[in-house]
């Protein structure tokens, strides 16, 4: 981890923001507890900016649990996990930010080398 990458935002978990690096997607998280909600009480929202985020979400899905929803708005995905811990979110949640940055450098190298 170099000096820089210390001082990235965070987005209140402890993990460096994806829309920090310059090879990433845009991130923004939401989070917040539910006590209303027996099965799942923690929740946090996704919103990355993909140049292809159709194809993005097709490449998640295989690692998508019963904690988790994806969906396509425009060129943003959108992931939505519920879990009833928070160290359980915090698990999920840096799992689907590091596939969400492989699946779009993939996507990125792709069409690159298709031009």
């Amino acid at each position: 981890m170099t000096g820089s990458d210390r001082d990235a935002p965070t987005d209140g978990l402890d993990t460096p923001r994806a829309d920090e690096d310059e090879t990433t997607a845009r991130t923004d998280t939401e989070s917040h507890s539910d006590t209303t909600h027996d099965s799942a009480s923690r929740t946090a929202r996704l919103r990355t900016t993909h140049a292809d985020a159709e194809t993005v979400m097709a490449a998640l899905r295989p690692d998508n649990t019963d904690s988790m929803e994806i969906s396509v708005e425009g060129d943003t995905l959108v992931t939505t996990i519920s879990r009833e811990t928070t160290g359980g979110l915090q698990s999920t949640v840096d799992d689907t930010v590091v596939n969400l940055t492989v699946a779009d450098a993939i996507v990125d190298t792709t069409q690159t080398h298709n031009e």
